[in-house]
């Protein structure tokens, strides 16, 4: 899916760090995680049936993302932290949800995009 590869399948090889001290882009990448969360949520409840999803997009993530436990599970309560602020709000897509959703896609692509210009290899 287009916005699933725009989001994601480039930038994230180019983040990715061998050290274990956090990157001064930690900032950036646990927003993207939060992010996901929130898409995982938004896009099923608006009726967009993305393969993958955005949980496995988020577990790539971690993948190529992520170094230690302490560093995952901080990516992991960001995703979660997404998902829940929607989930507590929205019961069924409407118009405001479509906008986040939107906006959302907008800023991860950003975000990316920042990321990977200014620290990927």
């Amino acid at each position: 899916m287009v916005l699933v590869s725009l989001l994601f399948m480039a930038p994230v090889t180019a983040i990715a760090q061998s050290s274990r001290d956090a990157p001064p882009y930690e900032t950036q990448v646990m927003r993207v995680s939060e992010i996901l969360g929130a898409l995982h949520f938004l896009r099923p409840l608006c009726g967009a049936d993305d393969i993958p999803d955005w949980r496995t997009q988020m577990e790539d993530f971690l993948d190529a993302e992520t170094i230690d436990g302490p560093r995952r599970r901080r990516f992991v309560e960001r995703f979660n932290q997404g998902y829940r602020g929607f989930a507590s709000v929205y019961q069924s897509c409407s118009p405001s949800a479509r906008i986040a959703m939107e906006q959302y896609i907008l800023e991860g692509q950003e975000l990316i995009r920042n990321v990977a210009s200014r620290y990927g290899r």
